[in-house]
């Protein structure tokens, strides 16, 4: 009896989106640039944070040696740095080092020094074992002794991470405001359908039809209009998430950063835009039975 009961009302929600052809047709495509956009900011908050996260794995505490230190000196630095408590690896780079990596950065008019002339220091690059203690291990290094400078381009990391944490704040803010307006859409959708049976429903409170039974084919309609309207979001996400990973990941790569992959994103995410479709499908067909049902 009670399958029978479900099939009878997901045979009903189904006739009753076909009944309502353009209202049904109108609510499934807004839902459907809700689901779009929503799933472009999960995407690309996603992706943002872990970008921060790469940022924070590549910083490195970048010690310059002051110039005339000998060699046992360096040595007693190296050992020094290496016992600074949250320091990972300890890596040298030599003057001469730095120049090569310049100059192929920037091109031949930079190789303009040579040998004595060479401009540049000699530095221990610092990874710290956790992150977050990048700027202590940058402070208690520029402290010790023979140290002309310890830096780790501070200010430009905290901008990226403030950056990061700005685009996850306002897209949360964005993502909500998207799913309001979607179950905005679907419950009007309801309402009309609603109005429209009005004397139908009267008819069944009359031979005795429960609440529950009357609500179920409005409530099913409203997650088969969130159910089809993520289908072409997600279709995109499934043939433009590649493309843009193949296009920007290369560049990202030479950087030491990297996009979330397409195995990373795409299940996942195409699963939560079905999922969100058809919660906000239901709680806008609640919502029109709340406010305009008198049962």
């Amino acid at each position: 009896m009670m399958i029978r009961n479900l099939w009878r009302h997901l045979v009903e929600s189904f006739k009753s989106l076909k009944r309502n052809g353009w209202m049904s047709f109108a609510s499934i495509s807004a839902v459907s640039i809700v689901l779009l956009l929503l799933g472009g900011f999960i995407t690309f908050v996603a992706n943002v944070n872990k970008l921060a996260q790469d940022v924070q794995k590549n910083v490195t505490v970048s010690v310059f040696v002051d110039v005339g230190t000998s060699k046992k000196e360096r040595q007693k630095l190296a050992t020094q740095l290496e016992a600074l408590p949250n320091v990972a690896k300890v890596t040298f780079s030599s003057k001469e080092e730095q120049y090569k990596k310049l100059v192929k950065q920037m091109g031949d008019d930079w190789d303009v020094f040579s040998g004595d002339d060479n401009p540049l220091y000699d530095v221990y690059e610092v990874q710290a074992q956790d992150p977050s203690q990048t700027s202590q291990i940058q402070q208690a290094a520029s402290k010790l002794k023979n140290v002309a400078e310890a830096s780790y381009g501070g200010t430009d990391t905290e901008k990226i991470l403030a950056i990061a944490a700005n685009v996850k704040k306002w897209g949360t803010v964005a993502a909500i405001v998207l799913l309001i307006l979607a179950i905005f859409l679907i419950s009007n959708t309801i309402r009309m359908t609603i109005l429209s049976r009005r004397d139908e429903i009267k008819i069944m409170r009359l031979v005795g039809a429960k609440n529950g039974y009357i609500r179920w084919p409005f409530f099913l309609e409203g997650a088969w209009i969130g159910l089809i309207g993520s289908i072409v979001p997600i279709l995109i996400l499934w043939l433009g998430y590649p493309y843009i990973y193949e296009w920007l990941n290369p560049t990202l790569a030479q950087g030491h950063y990297a996009m979330l992959t397409p195995s990373q994103v795409i299940a996942p995410v195409s699963g939560l835009l079905a999922l969100i479709g058809a919660i906000i499908g239901s709680l806008g067909s609640v919502l029109s039975m709340s406010r305009f049902l008198k049962i």
